[in-house]
């Protein structure tokens, strides 16, 4: 998949599976890792703060920092900790939400 990332792909062969984010699709390689695929991609903005509104994407890769938060089927998950499957339709979560509502 060549885009204008200046994320490098380094598992070529594996089979794409489409997935959207944000309403556009992405032909991402299946059982990757969610967040670096889409870094690869070129999204570069998965999230925005609440507070500020300032764009987030992954900054660890290992689940402490929780900038790369996507909503996955109305859930909010970290993207670095996911694989890519077929058909995931990804979110960013809705800006000032917060974590109560989530509840209902």
């Amino acid at each position: 998949m060549k885009t204008a990332s200046s994320f490098l792909e380094l598992e070529e062969g594996r089979p794409l599976v489409p997935v959207w984010f944000e309403g556009r699709e992405l032909q991402l390689p299946k059982g990757s890792n969610l967040a670096a695929a889409m870094l690869a991609a070129g999204v570069g903005t998965f999230r925005y703060t609440p507070v500020s509104g300032a764009p987030r994407a992954p900054f660890c890769m290992m689940g402490a920092c929780f900038d790369c938060l996507v909503e996955v089927d109305g859930v909010t998950r970290q993207a670095c900790m996911l694989e890519v499957t077929d058909g995931l339709r990804l979110s960013m979560p809705r800006k000032g939400r917060d974590v109560t509502d989530a509840d209902n």
